[in-house]
Protein backbone atom coordinates (compact mmCIF):
# COMPACT_ATOMS: atom_id res chain seq x y z
CA UNK A 1 0.00 0.00 0.00
CA UNK A 2 1.40 3.30 -0.85
CA UNK A 3 2.32 5.49 2.09
CA UNK A 4 0.33 8.14 1.56
CA UNK A 5 -2.60 5.67 1.51
CA UNK A 6 -1.10 4.55 4.99
CA UNK A 7 -1.20 7.78 6.42
CA UNK A 8 -4.88 8.64 5.30
CA UNK A 9 -5.74 5.66 6.90
CA UNK A 10 -4.13 6.55 10.47
CA UNK A 11 -5.89 10.27 9.66
CA UNK A 12 -9.11 9.02 9.19
CA UNK A 13 -9.40 6.33 11.61
CA UNK A 14 -7.58 7.93 14.69
CA UNK A 15 -8.03 11.67 14.38
CA UNK A 16 -9.73 12.70 17.34
CA UNK A 17 -10.05 9.29 18.56
CA UNK A 18 -7.05 8.98 21.10
CA UNK A 19 -9.51 7.58 24.02
CA UNK A 20 -10.53 4.51 21.77
CA UNK A 21 -8.24 1.31 20.84
CA UNK A 22 -8.40 1.11 17.39
CA UNK A 23 -8.63 -1.61 15.01
CA UNK A 24 -4.64 -1.78 13.88
CA UNK A 25 -3.40 -1.33 10.64
CA UNK A 26 -1.74 -3.11 8.46
CA UNK A 27 0.09 -3.55 5.04
CA UNK A 28 -1.63 -6.08 2.94
CA UNK A 29 1.42 -8.60 2.75
CA UNK A 30 1.68 -8.76 6.76
CA UNK A 31 -2.35 -9.97 7.12
CA UNK A 32 -1.90 -12.60 3.96
CA UNK A 33 -3.37 -10.49 1.77
CA UNK A 34 -1.68 -9.63 -1.79
CA UNK A 35 -1.08 -5.90 -2.62
CA UNK A 36 -1.14 -6.21 -6.28
CA UNK A 37 -4.44 -8.12 -6.21
CA UNK A 38 -6.02 -5.97 -3.69
CA UNK A 39 -4.73 -3.09 -6.19
CA UNK A 40 -8.26 -4.28 -8.27
CA UNK A 41 -10.59 -3.25 -5.66
CA UNK A 42 -9.55 0.72 -6.49
CA UNK A 43 -9.85 0.08 -10.55
CA UNK A 44 -13.63 -1.42 -10.02
CA UNK A 45 -14.99 1.16 -7.84
CA UNK A 46 -13.28 4.20 -9.40
CA UNK A 47 -14.24 2.96 -13.03
CA UNK A 48 -17.90 2.53 -11.01
CA UNK A 49 -17.65 6.40 -10.19
CA UNK A 50 -16.33 7.16 -13.50
CA UNK A 51 -19.18 5.54 -14.98
CA UNK A 52 -21.91 7.46 -12.47
CA UNK A 53 -23.14 4.02 -11.36
CA UNK A 54 -22.30 5.79 -8.19
CA UNK A 55 -21.37 9.52 -7.06
CA UNK A 56 -18.86 8.15 -4.03
CA UNK A 57 -17.51 4.89 -1.82
CA UNK A 58 -15.87 3.97 0.64
CA UNK A 59 -14.08 0.57 0.69
CA UNK A 60 -12.63 -1.43 4.05
CA UNK A 61 -11.02 -4.44 4.11
CA UNK A 62 -9.75 -5.98 7.28
CA UNK A 63 -8.13 -9.41 8.11
CA UNK A 64 -7.01 -11.46 11.26
CA UNK A 65 -8.26 -8.09 13.46
CA UNK A 66 -6.70 -5.78 10.86
CA UNK A 67 -7.38 -3.10 8.93
CA UNK A 68 -5.54 -3.89 5.19
CA UNK A 69 -7.19 -1.64 2.89
CA UNK A 70 -9.24 1.93 3.64
CA UNK A 71 -10.06 4.13 0.42
CA UNK A 72 -12.29 6.77 -0.45
CA UNK A 73 -13.72 7.70 -4.09
CA UNK A 74 -16.03 9.54 -5.54
CA UNK A 75 -17.79 12.50 -3.85
CA UNK A 76 -19.95 12.73 -0.90
CA UNK A 77 -22.66 14.91 -2.97
CA UNK A 78 -22.95 14.56 -6.82
CA UNK A 79 -24.43 18.36 -6.32
CA UNK A 80 -22.03 19.88 -4.88
CA UNK A 81 -18.72 17.92 -5.63
CA UNK A 82 -17.54 17.62 -2.26
CA UNK A 83 -15.13 14.57 -2.15
CA UNK A 84 -15.90 11.84 -0.01
CA UNK A 85 -13.56 11.23 3.03
CA UNK A 86 -12.94 8.03 5.01
CA UNK A 87 -14.61 8.91 8.10
CA UNK A 88 -18.50 9.99 5.68
CA UNK A 89 -21.74 8.94 7.44
CA UNK A 90 -23.94 6.53 5.24
CA UNK A 91 -27.56 5.85 5.94
CA UNK A 92 -27.26 1.95 6.02
CA UNK A 93 -30.40 0.78 5.81
CA UNK A 94 -30.80 -2.79 6.32
CA UNK A 95 -27.42 -3.31 7.70
CA UNK A 96 -29.24 -2.23 10.92
CA UNK A 97 -30.97 -5.29 11.16
CA UNK A 98 -27.74 -7.41 12.46
CA UNK A 99 -27.29 -4.90 15.08
CA UNK A 100 -31.08 -4.63 16.32
CA UNK A 101 -30.80 -8.52 16.30
CA UNK A 102 -27.73 -7.96 18.68
CA UNK A 103 -29.29 -5.79 21.08
CA UNK A 104 -32.22 -8.17 21.07
CA UNK A 105 -29.97 -11.11 21.61
CA UNK A 106 -28.15 -9.45 24.61
CA UNK A 107 -32.01 -9.62 26.05
CA UNK A 108 -31.83 -13.44 25.23
CA UNK A 109 -28.43 -13.87 26.94
CA UNK A 110 -30.71 -12.28 30.48
CA UNK A 111 -32.95 -14.59 30.27
CA UNK A 112 -36.07 -12.36 29.45
CA UNK A 113 -37.59 -14.38 26.30
CA UNK A 114 -36.54 -17.49 24.58
CA UNK A 115 -36.12 -17.23 21.07
CA UNK A 116 -38.71 -20.03 20.60
CA UNK A 117 -42.02 -18.17 22.91
CA UNK A 118 -44.36 -16.78 21.06
CA UNK A 119 -44.18 -12.66 20.07
CA UNK A 120 -47.54 -12.27 21.76
CA UNK A 121 -46.48 -13.16 25.12
CA UNK A 122 -44.81 -9.64 25.25
CA UNK A 123 -46.69 -7.94 22.02
CA UNK A 124 -50.37 -8.78 23.35
CA UNK A 125 -51.80 -7.24 19.64
CA UNK A 126 -50.01 -10.37 17.70
CA UNK A 127 -52.23 -12.83 19.86
CA UNK A 128 -54.69 -14.61 17.68
CA UNK A 129 -53.16 -13.03 13.80
CA UNK A 130 -54.96 -15.04 11.26
CA UNK A 131 -53.36 -15.67 7.83
CA UNK A 132 -54.68 -14.19 3.69
CA UNK A 133 -56.15 -16.57 1.91
CA UNK A 134 -56.33 -14.46 -1.21
CA UNK A 135 -58.49 -11.89 -2.29
CA UNK A 136 -62.37 -12.91 -1.70
CA UNK A 137 -61.17 -15.33 0.84
CA UNK A 138 -61.44 -15.14 4.72
CA UNK A 139 -58.56 -15.38 6.31
CA UNK A 140 -57.67 -18.66 7.76
CA UNK A 141 -56.44 -19.35 11.31
CA UNK A 142 -52.59 -19.48 12.20
CA UNK A 143 -51.42 -23.19 12.18
CA UNK A 144 -49.13 -21.70 15.34
CA UNK A 145 -47.61 -18.04 16.99
CA UNK A 146 -45.03 -16.42 15.76
CA UNK A 147 -42.09 -16.80 17.64
CA UNK A 148 -39.36 -14.56 18.26
CA UNK A 149 -36.80 -16.89 16.40
CA UNK A 150 -39.17 -16.57 13.04
CA UNK A 151 -38.74 -12.33 13.54
CA UNK A 152 -35.04 -12.99 13.18
CA UNK A 153 -34.74 -15.19 10.28
CA UNK A 154 -37.97 -13.49 8.41
CA UNK A 155 -40.19 -16.59 8.91
CA UNK A 156 -42.98 -14.72 10.73
CA UNK A 157 -45.42 -14.40 8.11
CA UNK A 158 -45.11 -10.74 8.37
CA UNK A 159 -43.95 -9.13 4.80
CA UNK A 160 -42.99 -5.10 4.17
CA UNK A 161 -45.62 -3.40 1.97
CA UNK A 162 -43.60 -3.47 -1.56
CA UNK A 163 -46.05 -0.94 -3.86
CA UNK A 164 -46.01 -4.59 -6.51
CA UNK A 165 -47.00 -7.13 -3.53
CA UNK A 166 -49.34 -9.44 -2.81
CA UNK A 167 -52.89 -8.43 -1.37
CA UNK A 168 -51.24 -7.91 2.40
CA UNK A 169 -48.70 -5.46 0.70
CA UNK A 170 -51.79 -3.69 -0.12
CA UNK A 171 -52.83 -3.46 3.09
CA UNK A 172 -49.57 -2.30 4.56
CA UNK A 173 -49.52 0.49 2.22
CA UNK A 174 -53.24 1.37 2.99
CA UNK A 175 -52.41 1.96 6.50
CA UNK A 176 -49.09 3.43 6.43
CA UNK A 177 -47.07 0.46 8.31
CA UNK A 178 -44.14 2.26 8.85
CA UNK A 179 -45.14 6.06 8.50
CA UNK A 180 -43.00 8.85 9.80
CA UNK A 181 -46.04 9.76 12.26
CA UNK A 182 -46.24 5.92 14.08
CA UNK A 183 -43.98 5.02 16.29
CA UNK A 184 -42.85 1.52 16.31
CA UNK A 185 -45.50 0.99 19.15
CA UNK A 186 -47.93 2.24 16.65
CA UNK A 187 -46.66 0.18 14.44
CA UNK A 188 -47.23 -2.44 15.85
CA UNK A 189 -51.07 -1.96 16.76
CA UNK A 190 -51.67 -1.19 13.53
CA UNK A 191 -49.70 -5.06 12.65
CA UNK A 192 -52.13 -6.37 14.58
CA UNK A 193 -55.31 -5.56 12.73
CA UNK A 194 -53.87 -7.20 9.49
CA UNK A 195 -53.76 -10.39 8.35
CA UNK A 196 -50.67 -12.24 8.21
CA UNK A 197 -49.16 -13.11 4.19
CA UNK A 198 -47.73 -16.33 5.27
CA UNK A 199 -47.98 -18.90 7.73
CA UNK A 200 -45.38 -18.79 10.69
CA UNK A 201 -42.14 -20.26 9.74
CA UNK A 202 -43.39 -21.63 6.43
CA UNK A 203 -41.58 -19.46 4.35
CA UNK A 204 -38.56 -16.72 4.55
CA UNK A 205 -39.87 -13.43 3.55
CA UNK A 206 -38.34 -10.97 3.98
CA UNK A 207 -40.15 -8.19 6.23
CA UNK A 208 -40.79 -5.59 8.71
CA UNK A 209 -40.21 -8.19 11.15
CA UNK A 210 -36.89 -6.09 12.65
CA UNK A 211 -39.13 -3.87 13.23
CA UNK A 212 -40.89 -5.72 15.26
CA UNK A 213 -38.03 -6.99 17.44
CA UNK A 214 -36.95 -3.35 17.89
CA UNK A 215 -40.37 -2.91 19.39
CA UNK A 216 -39.66 -5.62 21.78
CA UNK A 217 -36.39 -4.95 22.48
CA UNK A 218 -37.94 -1.39 24.22
CA UNK A 219 -41.10 -3.21 25.41
CA UNK A 220 -38.66 -5.75 27.29
CA UNK A 221 -36.26 -3.22 28.02
CA UNK A 222 -38.27 0.02 29.20
CA UNK A 223 -36.41 2.47 26.78
CA UNK A 224 -36.55 3.35 23.61
CA UNK A 225 -34.68 1.65 20.87
CA UNK A 226 -32.54 4.09 20.07
CA UNK A 227 -31.49 4.54 23.38
CA UNK A 228 -31.25 0.61 24.15
CA UNK A 229 -28.44 0.58 20.89
CA UNK A 230 -26.45 3.33 21.66
CA UNK A 231 -26.17 2.37 25.77
CA UNK A 232 -25.98 -1.14 25.00
CA UNK A 233 -24.38 -1.54 21.66
CA UNK A 234 -22.65 1.94 20.58
CA UNK A 235 -21.16 2.93 23.93
CA UNK A 236 -19.60 -0.40 24.48
CA UNK A 237 -18.09 -0.69 20.95
CA UNK A 238 -17.07 2.77 20.38
CA UNK A 239 -19.45 3.33 17.15
CA UNK A 240 -19.58 7.09 17.89
CA UNK A 241 -21.06 7.97 14.68
CA UNK A 242 -23.54 5.24 14.87
CA UNK A 243 -27.53 6.08 15.59
CA UNK A 244 -31.28 7.44 14.34
CA UNK A 245 -30.05 11.04 13.63
CA UNK A 246 -27.06 12.85 12.54
CA UNK A 247 -26.10 15.92 14.63
CA UNK A 248 -25.69 19.11 13.30
CA UNK A 249 -21.69 18.83 14.06
CA UNK A 250 -21.24 15.98 11.91
CA UNK A 251 -23.52 17.11 8.77
CA UNK A 252 -20.20 17.69 7.08
CA UNK A 253 -19.23 14.27 6.91
CA UNK A 254 -23.18 13.29 6.24
CA UNK A 255 -23.55 12.02 2.40
CA UNK A 256 -26.65 12.53 0.30
CA UNK A 257 -28.69 9.91 -1.21
CA UNK A 258 -28.84 9.72 -4.97
CA UNK A 259 -30.55 7.61 -7.68
CA UNK A 260 -29.93 6.87 -11.04
CA UNK A 261 -31.84 9.34 -13.14
CA UNK A 262 -32.64 10.05 -16.96
CA UNK A 263 -29.51 9.68 -19.22
CA UNK A 264 -27.16 8.01 -16.54
CA UNK A 265 -27.16 11.15 -13.98
CA UNK A 266 -27.30 10.72 -10.21
CA UNK A 267 -30.05 13.02 -8.64
CA UNK A 268 -29.53 13.54 -5.32
CA UNK A 269 -32.67 12.15 -3.05
CA UNK A 270 -31.87 12.86 -0.06
CA UNK A 271 -29.83 15.70 0.71
CA UNK A 272 -28.11 16.24 3.96
CA UNK A 273 -29.31 20.23 4.80
CA UNK A 274 -32.99 18.78 4.69
CA UNK A 275 -32.17 15.14 5.52
CA UNK A 276 -34.99 13.79 7.87
CA UNK A 277 -32.13 12.05 9.60
CA UNK A 278 -31.28 15.43 11.26
CA UNK A 279 -33.92 15.47 13.84
CA UNK A 280 -35.34 12.39 16.12
CA UNK A 281 -38.02 11.44 14.49
CA UNK A 282 -41.35 9.08 16.14
CA UNK A 283 -40.49 6.35 13.85
CA UNK A 284 -37.33 4.61 14.95
CA UNK A 285 -37.09 1.67 11.63
CA UNK A 286 -34.39 -1.03 13.68
CA UNK A 287 -34.83 -2.78 10.35
CA UNK A 288 -33.77 0.23 8.04
CA UNK A 289 -33.23 3.46 10.23
CA UNK A 290 -29.50 3.92 10.77
CA UNK A 291 -26.49 5.71 9.93
CA UNK A 292 -22.91 4.89 10.38
CA UNK A 293 -19.22 5.05 9.06
CA UNK A 294 -16.80 2.50 7.59
CA UNK A 295 -14.74 2.27 11.11
CA UNK A 296 -17.73 2.37 13.29
CA UNK A 297 -19.15 -1.16 11.75
CA UNK A 298 -15.99 -2.36 11.06
CA UNK A 299 -16.04 -2.49 15.21
CA UNK A 300 -19.33 -4.35 14.91
CA UNK A 301 -18.34 -6.53 12.75
CA UNK A 302 -14.87 -7.41 14.15
CA UNK A 303 -17.03 -8.59 17.08
CA UNK A 304 -18.84 -11.07 15.35
CA UNK A 305 -15.69 -12.03 14.04
CA UNK A 306 -14.30 -12.17 17.65
CA UNK A 307 -17.52 -14.51 18.71
CA UNK A 308 -18.51 -11.38 20.85
CA UNK A 309 -16.06 -9.19 22.18
CA UNK A 310 -13.83 -6.09 21.21
CA UNK A 311 -10.77 -5.33 22.53
CA UNK A 312 -11.49 -6.58 25.75
CA UNK A 313 -15.44 -5.67 25.77
CA UNK A 314 -17.56 -8.68 25.76
CA UNK A 315 -20.72 -7.96 24.26
CA UNK A 316 -22.43 -11.36 23.29
CA UNK A 317 -21.19 -14.72 24.31
CA UNK A 318 -19.84 -17.13 21.50
CA UNK A 319 -22.85 -19.06 21.70
CA UNK A 320 -24.79 -16.92 21.00
CA UNK A 321 -22.99 -15.73 18.02
CA UNK A 322 -22.57 -19.06 16.56
CA UNK A 323 -26.50 -19.13 16.58
CA UNK A 324 -26.84 -15.74 15.16
CA UNK A 325 -24.28 -16.97 12.39
CA UNK A 326 -25.62 -20.05 11.29
CA UNK A 327 -28.50 -21.15 8.98
CA UNK A 328 -31.29 -20.80 10.87
CA UNK A 329 -34.02 -21.27 8.45
CA UNK A 330 -35.67 -25.14 8.13
CA UNK A 331 -34.84 -27.46 5.42
CA UNK A 332 -38.24 -27.13 3.81
CA UNK A 333 -38.23 -23.03 3.47
CA UNK A 334 -35.01 -23.57 1.24
CA UNK A 335 -33.57 -21.93 -0.79
CA UNK A 336 -34.31 -19.05 -0.07
CA UNK A 337 -35.96 -16.33 -2.13
CA UNK A 338 -35.88 -12.53 -1.96
CA UNK A 339 -38.14 -10.44 -3.98
CA UNK A 340 -39.33 -13.33 -5.61
CA UNK A 341 -35.62 -14.05 -6.95
CA UNK A 342 -33.82 -17.59 -5.23
CA UNK A 343 -31.09 -17.40 -3.51
CA UNK A 344 -29.34 -21.20 -4.08
CA UNK A 345 -26.74 -21.92 -1.52
CA UNK A 346 -27.96 -19.39 1.14
CA UNK A 347 -29.27 -19.48 4.03
CA UNK A 348 -30.44 -17.13 6.71
CA UNK A 349 -29.13 -17.17 10.84
CA UNK A 350 -30.73 -14.40 13.20
CA UNK A 351 -30.30 -11.58 11.41
CA UNK A 352 -28.13 -11.99 8.78
CA UNK A 353 -27.37 -14.46 5.75
CA UNK A 354 -25.54 -17.24 5.89
CA UNK A 355 -23.52 -19.05 3.15
CA UNK A 356 -24.76 -22.63 3.30
CA UNK A 357 -21.75 -25.04 3.17
CA UNK A 358 -21.01 -26.95 0.14
CA UNK A 359 -19.26 -30.31 -0.62
CA UNK A 360 -16.19 -29.48 -2.13
CA UNK A 361 -13.08 -31.21 -1.34
CA UNK A 362 -11.09 -27.66 -2.47
CA UNK A 363 -11.02 -25.16 0.52
CA UNK A 364 -13.43 -22.37 -0.15
CA UNK A 365 -12.49 -19.08 1.59
CA UNK A 366 -15.95 -17.67 1.53
CA UNK A 367 -17.11 -20.95 3.72
CA UNK A 368 -19.56 -19.94 6.47
CA UNK A 369 -19.85 -16.39 4.87
CA UNK A 370 -22.60 -14.19 7.20
CA UNK A 371 -23.61 -10.60 6.11
CA UNK A 372 -26.11 -8.46 4.65
CA UNK A 373 -26.89 -5.26 2.67
CA UNK A 374 -28.73 -1.91 3.13
CA UNK A 375 -31.33 -0.44 -0.02
CA UNK A 376 -28.80 2.27 -0.23
CA UNK A 377 -25.93 -0.32 -1.86
CA UNK A 378 -23.89 -0.42 1.35
CA UNK A 379 -23.22 -3.94 2.42
CA UNK A 380 -20.71 -6.00 4.52
CA UNK A 381 -19.77 -9.95 4.83
CA UNK A 382 -17.46 -11.46 7.55
CA UNK A 383 -15.69 -14.72 5.93
CA UNK A 384 -15.10 -16.84 9.35
CA UNK A 385 -13.03 -18.99 8.33
CA UNK A 386 -10.15 -16.47 6.28
CA UNK A 387 -10.50 -14.14 9.35
CA UNK A 388 -11.27 -11.35 7.55
CA UNK A 389 -14.49 -9.24 6.59
CA UNK A 390 -15.02 -6.20 3.84
CA UNK A 391 -17.25 -3.49 4.07
CA UNK A 392 -18.51 -1.46 1.30
CA UNK A 393 -20.45 2.11 1.70
CA UNK A 394 -22.00 4.11 -1.10
CA UNK A 395 -25.49 5.89 -1.50
CA UNK A 396 -27.51 5.00 -4.60
CA UNK A 397 -30.66 2.96 -5.52
CA UNK A 398 -31.67 1.11 -6.78
CA UNK A 399 -29.61 -1.23 -5.36
CA UNK A 400 -26.14 -1.68 -7.43
CA UNK A 401 -25.12 -5.55 -7.43
CA UNK A 402 -22.68 -4.47 -10.10
CA UNK A 403 -20.51 -3.35 -8.10
CA UNK A 404 -20.75 -6.17 -5.29
CA UNK A 405 -20.36 -8.80 -7.57
CA UNK A 406 -17.13 -7.77 -9.12
CA UNK A 407 -15.51 -6.89 -5.55
CA UNK A 408 -16.45 -10.08 -3.55
CA UNK A 409 -14.37 -12.60 -5.81
CA UNK A 410 -11.54 -10.01 -6.64
CA UNK A 411 -11.30 -9.66 -2.83
CA UNK A 412 -11.05 -13.65 -2.18
CA UNK A 413 -8.65 -13.62 -4.69
CA UNK A 414 -6.31 -11.76 -2.90
CA UNK A 415 -6.11 -14.29 0.14
CA UNK A 416 -2.74 -15.42 -0.32
CA UNK A 417 -2.01 -17.61 3.16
Amino acid sequence: MKCALVVALFVGMSLGRAQAEELPLARPGDVGLSAEKLALVKTLVQGAVDRNQTAGVVVLVARRGKVAYLESFGKLNASTGEPMPLDAIFRIHSMSKPVTTAAALLLYEEGRFGLDEPVSKYLPEFKGLRVYAGENHEAVEAKREMTIRDLMRHTSGLTYGMPNGTGVDKMYIAKGIDGPDLSLADMVAALGELPLQDQPGTRFNYSISTDVLARLVEVLSERPIDQFIQDRICRPLDMRDTGFIVPEGKLSRFTASHRLGDGGVLKVIDDPRTSRYRTRRKYFSGGGGLVSTARDYARFCQMLLNGGELRGVRLLRPETIKQMTSNQLPIEVLPMKLNGFPLPGMGFGLGVSVRLDTKSSRPDPASGEFGWNGAASTYFWVAPKSEMFVIVLQQVQPYNFALQMALQPAIYRAIEN
